[in-house]
């Protein structure tokens, strides 16, 4: 049988030992579980460990701020918003370049896809609803 070592206090294990176990198998989980979803081919899979991954992103967060509050966990050093503000520019357009092609191919392998021989225009009148 599984045996549990005791801390001088009694406790399986130190609480902040205990919690940044947690809190690293939290992180552990979420990537497999982001895994999970990349992987999955059936629709209804992917979905419940896309929710699986966002309840246990949720619960990480959770966690991470508690221990912080608590000053049991210090967060990596701080970085510019500016360099913030590029990797999020950065990320936006890999994320449209992703859209785009993904259209692309949807639009290709429709079986009533046709290229189109003109090029797309916008239409030359405005919509008075929204004047």
């Amino acid at each position: 049988m599984y045996s549990q070592s005791l801390s001088s206090s009694g406790n399986f294990m130190q609480e902040l030992d205990l919690l940044k176990s947690i809190l690293a198998d939290l992180r552990r989980t979420s990537r497999e579980y982001t895994t999970a979803t990349t992987e999955s081919s059936c629709p209804v899979t992917r979905r419940m460990f896309t929710d699986l991954t966002n309840d246990t992103l949720r619960l990480q967060g959770e966690l991470f701020n508690l221990m912080q509050q608590n000053n049991m966990y210090s967060a990596s050093s701080k970085v510019t918003r500016s360099e913030l503000d590029k990797t999020i520019q950065s990320a936006h357009q890999t994320q449209q370049k992703c859209n785009q092609f993904i259209q692309e191919k949807n639009t290709l392998s429709s079986p009533y896809s046709q290229a189109p021989n003109v090029p797309q225009h916008q239409p030359n009148y405005s919509n008075p609803y929204y004047m």
